[in-house]
C-alpha cells in the first residue's frame, strides 16, 4: 500500500512537539522567563536604555527567586494625643533648623515638638540647612507644610514664619540631647525660655539611641507624634519617589516587582575605613554582594543603591548583580536637573530615605542614624524584612540576618505602634 509522503511529515511533526514539550517539562516546569534580547546595562546607563530590553522579557506569574517575605499587616499608632488644654500656653516661640539629612530631621523635629510641648511655646517651622555654608532651603520645598501643621493641631502652636521681632540678638540657643526627657527640659532649657522669652534649639546626637521606651508618657506620646506622625514629602517630591520605585519594581518583573535597596555610599565607606577595620560597622559593595548571594538572592535580583552616581567600586556589586542602579541610572531624564544635579543634596538624601524605607528588603551597608531611622519607618508600616550583614559562619538563612531592631523587637517603633 502506498504510503502519503504528507502523512510521513505529519507523524514526524508530532513526535517532534511531543520530543520539546518533555524537555520544557523537564526544565523545573517551564523556564520561569523567556527574554528576547539580553542587557547588562551600564553603570551610568539611563533607564530607559534598559527597559526598552526589559519590555521583552516574559515572567510566569507567581515566581519568586530569593528569600523574599510578605509583609506584616500595618501597625497602628498606640500614642494618646495630648489634649490641647493640658499644656500651659506661652508667649514664647522655639526655632530651629533641619540639618544632615531627613535621618536627623525625623528626630530633630521630635525634640523640637516635645520641647515646645512642654514649655507651650509656638514652634516655628524650621528651615533646611544642607552641609555646605549658605546651603538652604524652605521647609516648604521638601516637606509637606500643610500635613505637618494639621497633625500638630491641638498639640502645639505652629507658626508658618519667624515673628520679625525675634532676631538673633533675643534667641538663645540652647543645645538639647536627641530623644530630650522632661527632667532635661526643666533643668537646662526652662530657665533660659523663662529669662530669654525665645530660644533656637541645636540638637546633638551623644549616641544613636533607638531603644523601646518601656515606661510610656506624655511625653513620649508627643515624641512617636512629632517622630512618625509629621513629616511627609510634599507632593512633587513624593511624585520622583514614586516614579523611581515603579521603576524599579518594572525591572524586577522575574522577582515579582520586588527589589533591594542598599544603603551604601562610597564616601562613607571611605571616611569608616571598611576595609581596614576590624570591628565592622560598615560593609564594602563585594562584601554586600556576597552576603546577598550567600542568602539566596540570584543575579536576576534588582538592587538600588543610596550612591547617586556610579564609582567604580560598585562593579564588584553589579558583577554578581548586574541589575544594580544608582539614581543616576534609574531617575526620569526630565527629573534629573532638580533633584540630582542641584547644587544641594538635599533632594537626593530625601528620595533615598523614603525609597529604602518603602523597599521590599533593606540592607544596611552603613550602620548609624539612617539605618536606625530607616527601621523606624519601616517598623511602623510592616515592612520588616531589614537584613543586616553579619559574620554568622554557615549560616545561609535570611532569618539569621534579621535586624535586631526586629527581631528583638526593642527600637522605639515598638513603643509608638501596636
Amino acid at each position: 500500500m502506498a504510503v502519503d509522503p504528507r502523512q510521513v511529515v505529519a507523524g514526524f511533526l508530532t513526535v517532534t512537539m511531543f520530543v520539546m514539550l518533555g524537555n520544557m517539562i523537564k526544565r523545573d516546569h517551564f523556564d520561569t522567563t523567556v527574554e528576547v534580547a539580553n542587557h547588562s546595562g551600564s553603570p551610568s546607563g539611563n533607564y530607559d536604555d534598559v527597559e526598552t530590553s526589559e519590555r521583552t522579557t516574559v515572567t510566569l506569574p507567581g515566581v519568586r527567586n530569593g528569600p523574599w517575605k510578605e509583609d506584616v499587616l500595618n501597625l497602628k499608632p498606640c500614642w494618646t494625643k495630648p489634649d490641647s488644654e493640658e499644656g500651659q500656653q506661652s508667649e514664647g516661640f522655639v526655632t530651629f533648623s533641619l540639618t544632615n539629612g531627613p535621618e536627623y530631621h525625623v528626630s530633630q523635629i521630635a525634640d523640637a515638638v516635645v520641647v515646645s510641648r512642654y514649655l507651650g511655646a509656638t514652634l516655628v517651622l524650621p528651615d533646611v540647612r544642607g552641609s555646605k555654608p549658605g546651603d538652604k532651603r524652605n521647609f516648604g520645598d521638601i516637606y509637606d507644610v500643610e500635613k505637618f501643621v494639621k497633625s500638630l493641631n491641638g498639640v502645639v502652636r505652629v507658626a508658618k514664619y519667624q515673628p520679625g521681632e525675634i532676631s538673633a540678638r533675643n534667641l538663645a540657643i540652647v543645645r538639647v540631647p536627641n530623644r530630650v526627657t522632661g527632667n532635661h527640659i526643666a533643668e537646662h532649657i526652662e530657665p533660659i525660655f523663662s529669662r530669654k522669652g525665645n530660644i533656637r534649639l541645636a540638637t546633638y546626637f551623644p549616641s544613636v539611641n533607638m531603644r523601646k521606651t518601656e515606661h510610656k508618657s506624655i511625653i513620649d506620646s508627643v515624641a512617636c507624634l512629632g517622630m512618625f506622625g509629621t513629616l511627609e514629602l510634599k507632593p512633587e517630591v513624593r511624585e520622583v519617589v514614586d516614579s523611581v520605585i515603579e521603576r524599579l519594581r518594572t525591572l524586577s518583573r522575574k522577582s515579582d516587582g520586588q527589589f533591594i535597596a542598599v544603603d551604601l555610599r562610597v564616601e562613607m565607606l571611605e571616611k569608616k575605613g571598611c576595609q581596614e577595620s576590624s570591628t565592622k560597622s560598615c560593609y564594602s559593595p563585594e562584601e554586600i554582594a556576597l552576603f546577598l548571594r550567600k542568602i539566596g538572592f540570584n543575579k536576576d535580583t534588582t538592587v538600588y543603591l543610596t550612591q547617586s552616581r556610579w564609582d567604580s567600586s560598585l562593579d564588584a556589586l553589579k558583577d554578581f548583580f548586574p541589575k544594580t542602579y544608582t539614581k543616576e541610572g534609574i531617575m526620569p531624564e526630565d527629573k534629573k536637573a532638580k533633584y540630582l544635579n542641584s547644587e544641594t543634596s538635599e533632594f537626593e538624601k530625601a528620595i533615598d530615605f523614603y525609597i529604602c524605607s518603602e523597599s521590599d528588603v533593606f540592607v544596611p551597608a552603613i550602620s548609624g542614624l539612617f539605618y536606625a531611622n530607616v527601621a523606624g519607618k519601616r517598623i511602623a508600616s510592616g515592612r520588616t524584612q531589614i537584613l543586616v550583614p553579619a559574620n554568622v559562619p554557615g549560616s545561609t538563612s535570611a532569618a539569621d540576618f534579621i535586624s535586631p531592631y526586629v527581631s528583638k523587637k526593642n527600637h522605639l517603633a515598638y513603643s509608638c505602634f501596636c
